[in-house]
Order: structure tokens, then sequence, then C-alpha cells
């Protein structure tokens, strides 16, 4: 037992990677009241805190990573509680999206820093795409803030909850298109267009790495 958590822990970007999942599929069931939003709260702090372990293991400044989360975890909480105070929403963006944006970028520089494909870096690749996807969601939430019914839904709502942000988010860095949740405002339109780059920028130079450091083991072992 104890050799198996082990192995687990010894692979954070696997555990935050589990984790954002789980928390995409448990949100619907706990946004409804203070205290599953509380639950959510504390769900994102245990994340926000192992993407500080993880960033702990890749050659990027680990102190970045720490006085940037520590506050983020604190928001996290308040934000779960008071999802609809302004000034809130728009601190815990501050926070959050340059601790996820480094959080993504140490992960990144990880996979490129040898020329081994580990499990762990297999991890840590699933794990930077949606860490971006998180930071996306909340420069979506501090624009709705700054420029109120930035976004819409089909219904022709504004001002929408954070996991609605979340979903464009994902939708748009994976380049399925625009989802029922659309853009309206000029300035969430051009954060949009960035996070479609970065989705296209993403595959094109993580995932070809991944692929042709793969293919150059296979050479050098057939070899």
């Amino acid at each position: 037992m104890n050799k198996t958590l082990r192995a687990v822990w010894n692979h954070p970007s696997g555990i935050l990677l589990v984790g954002q999942l789980v928390v995409v599929l448990l949100y619907p069931f706990l946004d409804h009241s203070t205290a599953g939003r509380a639950l959510l709260g504390v769900a994102q702090m245990a994340l926000v805190f192992t993407a500080v372990m993880a960033v702990r293991r890749t050659p990027a400044l680990s102190w970045v990573g720490i006085l940037l989360g520590g506050p983020a975890m604190v928001f996290a909480i308040l934000e779960a509680i008071e999802p609809d105070v302004d000034w809130i929403v728009l601190t815990s963006a501050v926070f959050h999206v340059p601790f996820y944006f480094f959080v993504s970028y140490a992960m990144i520089r990880y996979l490129f820093h040898d020329d081994r494909v580990t499990r762990d870096e297999l991890f840590a690749t699933g794990a930077a795409f949606t860490v971006v996807a998180w930071a996306f969601a909340y420069v979506y939430a501090a624009a709705q803030v700054i420029w109120p019914t930035s976004f819409v839904n089909v219904d022709g709502v504004g001002d929408l909850p954070w996991f609605e942000l979340l979903y464009l988010s994902f939708t748009t860095l994976t380049s399925v298109g625009l989802s029922d949740v659309l853009p309206v405002e000029d300035h969430a339109r051009s954060f949009v267009m960035i996070e479609q780059v970065a989705g296209v920028l993403y595959v094109a130079l993580v995932i070809a790495r991944l692929v042709g450091l793969t293919a150059r083991g296979r050479r050098v072992g057939d070899s």
C-alpha cells in the first residue's frame, strides 16, 4: 500500500490532471449550495497545492509558484463561498491567472529539458493542457467583471458562472469551435483568439516533440 501511495505521490502531474478532471465532473453536483461550493473551493485549493508540488519537480523557479499559489488557495475558498462578489472574483483571477500560466510554463519546460519521454512527462503533457484551460477561464472571469456581459449563452444571458467560462475555455483550447457560450465584447473576443492560437501551438509544439522523441527512441532501440 505504501509503495502504491509513494508511486502516486511521485507523479504530481498525474494527480493534478486527474484532480482537474474530477472537479469538472463534480462541479454540476456541488455548485448549487454554499457547502458544495466550499467543498469545490477546498478541491481547488488542493489542486493549487498539487500544482505547486508539480512545479517543484521541474527546472522552473518553484518559489514563484509558491508566492502565487498561496494567495490563490485563499481566494479559491473565498470565491467558492461568494461567487458573485466582484472584487473577490477579480482578485482571485489576479492570482490564479499568472499562477496557472506559470505552472503550464514550468511543465512545458519540464517536457523539453531532456531527450527522454518518461511517464511523469506524459502526465505533465495532459496537465499542462488542462492548466492552460483553467488559466483562460480565470481570464474570462476577470474580463466579465471589468467589461460586464462580455460573454453570453444561447439564451442571451450574460454575467455567466465560472463553470460556463471553463466550458468555453476547453472548447476554445481544443479547437472544436465555439460552443453555446459566446464572446460578444471586443476584449473578450481578443482573449478567445489568443487562446485559440495557444491551443494550436500547444499541439504543434509539445505533441509533435513527444511523438518525435518516441520515434527516435524506437529507432535507437532497433539499431
